[in-house]
């Protein structure tokens, strides 16, 4: 049992739970992925926390935000030639 387990906090490794690379993880931390909302995370000198309930909250949030985007239409090309 990790000491970090009482605080429910999670390290980069997040990447795993999450299917992708901590290099990633670490751009959504930041704010540097365009449209996808920055993971809330903790600072520890260079160590980067993430509170479990954090990412619930955030998956969530942008699970919910998937939902209720929608794709616009894209125009058929040549349509205006079939007026």
């Amino acid at each position: 049992m990790d000491k970090f387990d009482d605080f429910g906090l999670l390290t980069l490794a997040v990447a795993d739970l999450l299917h992708c690379s901590k290099a990633h993880i670490s751009n959504v931390i930041a704010g540097r992925v365009p449209g996808c909302p920055p993971i809330p995370a903790v600072n520890l000198g260079r160590r980067k926390l993430v509170r479990r309930e954090a990412l619930r909250s955030w998956i969530e949030h942008n699970e919910n935000a998937v939902i209720r985007a929608t794709i616009p239409v894209s125009p058929v090309r040549g349509a205006a030639k079939r007026a």
